[in-house]
Formats: C-alpha cells, sequence, structure tokens
C-alpha cells in the first residue's frame, strides 16, 4: 500500500487548466449506526505549508485536533455540513452522504471545481472528479477529511451527555462490540439510523 502523504498534484494540475477556487470534499461518518453524517469542504492554498495532513483515518485523534484549526485558518475557503438521521432514513445513506457534500460544496463561495473522495456529487453545477481513495492522495480531501471528522466527533461527544447509556464519547456512534451491547441492552435510541440496513445486521 502506498502510504506517501497527499500532494497538490491535482490541483496544481488545475490551476495550469485556469480554475481557482479548487474544493477538495471528503465525508465522515457514513459507516456509523448513529448520528448524522457529515462532510467537509477546503480550498487550501498551495502555500499552506501543512505537511503533517493526511487521510484522517490515519491519524491520532490529537494530531486531528491540531489540525482541523491550522486548516481552517490557512484555507482561501472551509465548509463543513451535515445529513441527520431523519434524512439519512429517508435517504438512504449514500443519497444522505451526498447530498451532506453537496451542502458543504454550495457553502463554498466562487467554488470552480471540485475534487470528490470517491464518488461524484449529483446536483452541483460546476465540473468535479471522483478520485478512488483521494483522501489518501489529494492534500485538499485529506484536509476535509481532518475537518468534518473532528466536527462530528465534537458533535457526539455533545450528544452523549443527553444519551450517557452508549458511550457516544468514545465511539462516535461507530459499531463497536460495547456500542452493540449498549443497544442490545437499552434498545435504540433517537440518535440511532433505524433505517440503515447495516444497523440491523451488526445487531443480528
Amino acid at each position: 500500500m502506498d502510504m506517501s502523504p497527499p500532494t497538490f498534484h491535482r490541483e496544481r494540475e488545475l490551476l495550469a487548466q485556469g480554475y481557482r477556487m479548487i474544493v477538495g470534499v471528503d465525508e465522515v461518518g457514513s459507516g456509523a449506526l448513529a448520528g448524522p453524517v457529515y462532510a467537509g469542504a477546503v480550498v487550501l492554498p498551495l502555500d499552506s505549508r501543512l505537511g503533517r495532513i493526511q487521510d484522517s483515518k490515519l491519524l491520532q485523534a490529537g494530531a486531528r485536533e491540531e489540525l482541523a484549526p491550522l486548516i481552517k485558518k490557512r484555507s482561501i475557503a472551509w465548509a463543513v455540513a451535515g445529513a441527520t438521521v431523519d434524512e439519512i432514513t429517508e435517504l438512504g445513506i449514500r443519497g444522505a452522504t451526498l447530498l451532506a457534500m453537496r451542502r458543504a460544496v454550495e457553502d463554498i463561495m466562487l467554488a470552480d471545481y471540485v475534487l470528490v473522495d470517491a464518488w461524484t456529487i449529483p446536483g452541483i453545477l460546476i465540473p468535479q472528479n471522483g478520485i478512488i481513495r483521494g483522501d489518501r492522495y489529494v492534500k485538499s480531501i485529506a484536509a476535509a477529511s481532518i475537518i468534518a471528522k473532528v466536527e462530528r466527533d465534537q458533535l457526539m461527544q455533545e450528544l452523549a451527555i443527553d444519551h450517557p447509556r452508549y458511550g457516544f464519547e468514545v465511539h462516535k456512534g461507530y459499531a463497536t462490540l460495547a456500542h452493540r451491547e449498549a443497544i442490545k441492552k437499552y434498545g435504540p435510541c433517537s440518535l440511532h439510523r433505524m433505517g440503515y440496513k447495516t444497523f440491523h445486521q451488526e445487531l443480528a
């Protein structure tokens, strides 16, 4: 597996073609059993000097929390948007994830090109490119994954106060053994994705 850090190679290519507001987009939380799905969008300048940026899944929580405010400070523009548990139930996880991504992109004024991790986003009117494993290779996508992950983690920590039985502050809604056992013991709460087939598969 190629573990070299993400680069600005794609962004440089697009800048050479005349694009100026190149947005990297990534999602977090699509695989969780509870809570919203979030998406980040970042326009990162080539001189941002943030060499530690990696796919958020490859970073420890402390490193993500240090990087997120630096990314926001040094970016030209950034946004984080979400889709609720009700929207996940209504649209399915894929549809809700794409909705969160679209909302994040729409919050970036003057965006003229979008680099997306894996998927393409329906409903946006500017050019885009879905890049497989984009969070490993494209720096602005990796930056988007970090800010989205930190904001969603913070939200799940806050939601844990009202739902203390489930340990959301620890696992952030993902299908850990402790989380699955808590659902079996106490039943689901309003944060659980009851319409999400993976929810029922995990508890089978």
